[in-house]
């Protein structure tokens, strides 16, 4: 219990000190970008199976009673475990003498690696900025059914492989962004102009 305290409060340390090079430029070459972590042979490809196992295996771990639906209550506890987990990780990786304690020369070392290693990424606060938050969104939706969430990343995946090699490339996603960010662009323009030609012209209400 004592060292997932020591660990989170550790995680809080390491942002705070760390908070301007987890804000400089993202570097858009990553290996790994996001979106490409599961690929697990380092071929800078996604095969089928990467691409759907990735997003099922999650869901899949959080189906504590194993019915083949995970529950709001069943993703939050999973997702508690996850961070315990990190926050785990986090300690034994600072904790080089393996006492059960970060003495400040080892948070230091820490530090000072992490700031030689050049910019990191800055991450997105997913969900905070929306109506209502995560949690009750999960409510509103109910249950996640595990073979439903395989289809959709199937169909998903068919999209993506748009030369049909049976991979997707991180080539292949960037692409399928910028035509989402465009369709969006596209649509919002679309609901503007309808709703100025709904508004009465100047013209028109001067005469009324």
């Amino acid at each position: 219990m004592r060292k997932t305290l020591v660990a989170g409060a550790l995680a809080a340390l390491t942002v705070a000190a760390a908070g301007g090079v987890a804000m400089a430029q993202q570097t858009p070459d990553r290996p790994h970008a996001r979106g490409m972590r599961a690929d697990a042979d380092g071929d800078q490809k996604l095969s089928r199976a990467e691409f759907v196992e990735a997003r099922v295996q999650r869901l899949a771990a959080a189906d504590a009673d194993r019915d083949g639906s995970v529950t709001p209550e069943e993703m939050r506890a999973a997702a508690q475990t996850r961070r315990a987990g990190r926050a785990e990780a986090r300690f034994d990786r600072l904790d080089a003498d393996n006492d059960g304690a970060i003495s400040r020369a080892e948070f230091d070392a820490h530090r000072e690696a992490r700031a030689g290693q050049g910019p990191r990424p800055a991450r997105a606060h997913r969900g905070s900025g929306r109506r209502g938050g995560r949690g009750e969104g999960m409510e509103a939706r109910g249950p996640v059914v595990v073979a439903e969430a395989r289809a959709r990343s199937e169909a998903a995946f068919a999209r993506l492989d748009t030369d049909r090699d049976g991979y997707v490339t991180a080539a292949e996603r960037q692409t399928a962004r910028a035509d989402r960010r465009e369709h969006r662009h596209e649509r919002m323009s679309e609901r503007r102009a309808a709703h100025h030609a709904q508004q009465p012209s100047p013209a028109a209400s001067a005469s009324e």
